[in-house]
C-alpha cells in the first residue's frame, strides 16, 4: 500500500507490541486462509506494506503505532496478496468483504 496522508498517530505509550502485531497478522491469515511465508517490520519511507512473489510480507514499523483500525486494513490488504497479486476486482471484493465481516462482529 502506498502512504497516504497519516492517520492519527497514537501515543508512544499506546503502541502495540511487536508480538501482538504478530499475534494479529496470524489471526487475520488464518481467517483469510493463507501462510506468509515470512512477517518482517522494518522502517519503510513510502508504503505501509509490502507482499513478495514468494510470500514474503514486510510491515512499515510505524504501523505499530496507527490506529488498530488502520493496522487491520493493511495488514488485510497485504495478506489478500498471497491469494490475488493485483488491486483487481477480485482483489477489492474480497478486501471490502473480509473489514465488513469484522464490523458486524
Amino acid at each position: 500500500m502506498r502512504t497516504t496522508p497519516f492517520p492519527e498517530w497514537q501515543p508512544l505509550e499506546q503502541a502495540v507490541p511487536r508480538d501482538l502485531f504478530h499475534a494479529e497478522v496470524a489471526f487475520w491469515a488464518k481467517r483469510i486462509g493463507v501462510t506468509p511465508r515470512e512477517i518482517r517490520i522494518r522502517p519503510m519511507k513510502r508504503k505501509w506494506g509490502s507482499c513478495s512473489s514468494h510470500g514474503g510480507l514486510t510491515f512499515n514499523a510505524d504501523l505499530l503505532r496507527q490506529p488498530a483500525e488502520f493496522r487491520r486494513e493493511v495488514i488485510v490488504h497485504e495478506l489478500l496478496h498471497l491469494k490475488v497479486p493485483n488491486h483487481g476486482k477480485l482483489f477489492k471484493v474480497l478486501f471490502r468483504a473480509y473489514l465488513e465481516s469484522t464490523s458486524e462482529s
